[in-house]
């Protein structure tokens, strides 16, 4: 039997490997390290599809070391430890896959002998292994990002893969374009599809989208919502309510929906409404709550409906990060600098100590008194700025001028 369009054209050497000139192209990073022979343990992280497995096994076939394949998932630490015994006499290359799900146990067994060179990594993970990764592990190797490819890298692959077909057939550009769409920029992805639609077609026959559309079934979406993709569409749609941006927001929003994860889109717009909408707008963290709960009431599809209607309010509401912005100050300068102690009058075990040095602000005419509350070394520090292009806000800002008016009369 034939094996897979997908498999046979795997590459077989890096000159075939489409769209990481930064690793394996001429100057590529791992190019030097063959070139010189100095391997370095080295982490591939990138979507799936993009070519992570091949290339590590092509670094390993040019390297001439001894080479073993882990996978993080599925083995045990017993296989971990008969691979790495073959270091008693010589030096070894290991790959292993998803690396971010390695148990601390193994992990901490294959540490020495990564830090005493006697055994090198290459760790594939589909995951930011700034995030996903230990930092035992991370600090020992250099990270390699194996990026997604572009429109012109996936049309080269598309027109190989169609010279390796059983059948000789034409394609349609709109055909190319369909099958990257639904393959979502992964080549593996989209050789099967252009596989499945040769099935249906003989010699001199035309490819055409409608084909594509009929054989591919669903979008190949990223339905991993731990994966960087997902959180790049988190991203987006917070910009784009920050930058008042409302038809991207509902793009957006329209793909995070199709990804199913109501939860996640929804602890993103209750940040968003305190974080970018903020003091401009402060109904917005209540507005944003309740739609919260009725799109979990409702459930999805219908919660789309919700949804929608929340962050379009949202990305035309006015937006200020000053409350954002005053606590990460406070928070940066208690943390950096030496902001002294807790004055009396704001003191609870002193002033119970000493009552006569707390003046009850209510006891005072307007409720104001002219103490300060906070230590002598910050004591004329200033955190919230005020903007002052929402009514509300400007509210504020005026209200604190009265406030510092009073003040500085009675003091």
């Amino acid at each position: 039997m034939m094996k897979p369009l997908a498999y046979r054209m795997r590459p077989q050497k890096f000159e075939d490997v489409f769209g990481q000139d930064h690793l394996v192209g001429k100057d590529g990073v791992l190019i030097a390290m063959l070139e010189k022979k100095k391997l370095l343990s080295f982490i591939l992280y990138g979507p799936p599809g993009t070519g992570k497995t091949t290339i590590a096994q092509l670094f390993a076939e040019q390297s001439g070391v001894d080479t073993y394949f882990f996978n993080a998932s599925t083995d045990t630490k017993a296989k971990l430890k008969s691979i790495i015994d073959t270091t008693s006499y010589h030096d070894i290359l290991i790959v292993i896959d998803e690396i971010h799900r390695m148990k601390t146990d193994i992990q901490d067994y294959l540490l020495p002998f990564m830090e005493n060179g006697n055994a090198t990594v290459i760790g594939l993970t589909t995951l930011n292994p700034y995030q996903s990764i230990n930092m035992a592990i991370r600090s020992r190797c250099h990270l390699y990002e194996v990026k997604s490819l572009d429109q012109e890298a996936m049309e080269k692959a598309i027109m190989n893969g169609l010279k390796a077909l059983d059948v000789d057939i034409r394609i349609e550009k709109n055909a190319v374009s369909a099958i990257i769409r639904y393959s979502n920029h992964e080549i593996r992805t989209a050789l099967n599809i252009l596989e499945s639609a040769s099935l249906i077609l003989n010699d001199g026959d035309l490819l055409t989208a409608q084909i594509v559309y009929r054989v591919a079934g669903k979008i190949n979406h990223d339905l991993d919502d731990h994966e960087d993709h997902f959180y790049d569409l988190l991203s987006a749609l917070q910009k784009s309510i920050r930058g008042s941006d409302v038809d991207a927001s509902v793009h957006y929003l329209a793909r995070l929906i199709t990804l199913g994860d109501l939860q996640s889109i929804i602890r993103r717009l209750l940040v968003i409404a305190y974080e970018d909408i903020g003091l401009a707008n402060p109904m917005m963290g209540g507005k944003v709550l309740n739609a919260s709960d009725a799109a979990i009431k409702v459930g999805l599809p219908e919660a789309r409906i919700i949804l929608g209607a929340i962050v379009i309010d949202m990305a035309i509401s006015p937006k200020s990060n000053t409350a954002i912005s005053a606590i990460d100050d406070a928070l940066a300068d208690y943390q950096e600098n030496d902001t002294g102690t807790v004055p009396d009058q704001a003191s609870n075990r002193k002033i119970k100590l000493n009552p006569e040095i707390y003046h009850y602000p209510h006891n005072d005419k307007d409720s104001i008194n002219d103490q300060t509350y906070l230590p002598d070394l910050i004591k004329n520090k200033t955190y919230y700025h005020p903007k002052e292009e929402s009514s509300y806000e400007k509210a504020l800002a005026d209200r604190l001028k009265i406030l510092d008016k009073i003040k500085n009369k009675r003091r």
